[in-house]
């Protein structure tokens, strides 16, 4: 037992660190899970670690959940909206990024490297200052799609796709090319190539750039806001409607917070094992 799998030595010190890391980086978490079983009063009157203290004297209550669920405030319907915009806003992104990555990495083409150049410094440019150009081209006096699922669909995957390219091309470059050459050598096209080999030495990568990209997706609340109406809005933007001008609704807040962040923990932690071999795996090439 004091030694790791691969037979390396357990280093307590390192071991004792990351578990006191956890606990503090856990905190935030188990204030607003314990805030959620709350009531309004004892929220305003003393802090969350009280009722850890005292468990047997708080006042919990399971109020802020069934209202959260089942009154007027529609977290249900918003949080199918929410999937409805994250999913597709995760799929297209990355299934044009891992497209436009293989051709930068295995095709040669004119001014490759300068497109990709381009693509890349697209990031600096901060999303803010497009929407205002964006509202026009997609509002009344443009394509007239505002306010619909497929305007969110669109900014997402433009917003998501430089960082995409270049974190799946860097990937891809670290393939074996023994194994592109060979396929050439057998007849294989471009496309064969690409679904046979490529992608499915590239799931890691394409899998860690999914998790970034629907947990973005799914806590947006700038997009959400300006380009979707209040019918078809995010459960983000329903939580944010919350909380009032007065501080009203701060108890139905960490509710409605909670079950907000249980769909991307189950995402996270179903692909966690893709996630760090993913993004490191065109960090160091050699």
């Amino acid at each position: 037992m004091s030694k790791m799998r691969d037979g390396r030595e357990r280093s307590w010190f390192s071991i004792v660190t990351m578990t006191v890391l956890c606990l503090l980086w856990s905190i935030p978490t188990i204030g607003l899970l314990v805030t959620s079983f709350r009531t309004r009063d004892d929220v305003l009157t003393s802090g969350w670690w009280s009722a850890l203290f005292n468990p047997f004297g708080a006042g919990w209550t399971w109020d802020n959940y069934d209202q959260v669920l089942t009154g007027s405030l529609d977290m249900g319907g918003a949080f199918i909206n929410t999937i409805v915009v994250s999913v597709p806003a995760t799929i297209i992104p990355i299934l044009l990024a891992t497209f436009a990555a293989y051709a930068f990495t295995f095709m040669e083409f004119r001014g490759k490297d300068i497109i990709f150049i381009a693509i890349v410094a697209v990031m600096v440019v901060p999303i803010q200052v497009a929407f205002s150009p964006l509202l026009d081209l997609l509002g009344p006096r443009g394509l007239g799609i505002n306010g619909q699922f497929i305007a969110v669909w669109i900014l997402h995957t433009g917003f998501g796709m430089p960082l995409a390219v270049y974190t799946i091309r860097n990937y891809m470059s670290t393939l074996p090319k023994s194994v592109i050459e060979s396929a050439k050598i057998d007849g294989a096209t471009h496309f064969q190539t690409f679904w046979k080999l490529i992608v499915p030495m590239s799931v890691p990568v394409l899998a860690a750039f999914a998790i970034l990209q629907f947990l973005w997706t799914w806590n947006d609340l700038l997009i959400a806001k300006l380009f979707l109406q209040n019918e078809n809005t995010t459960v983000i933007v329903k939580l944010q409607q919350l909380l009032g001008t007065q501080g009203q609704g701060a108890e139905l807040l960490t509710a409605g917070a909670f079950i907000s962040m249980l769909l991307p923990l189950i995402v996270f932690f179903a692909m966690q094992r893709f996630f760090v071999r993913g993004l490191t795996g065109g960090a160091v090439k050699g």
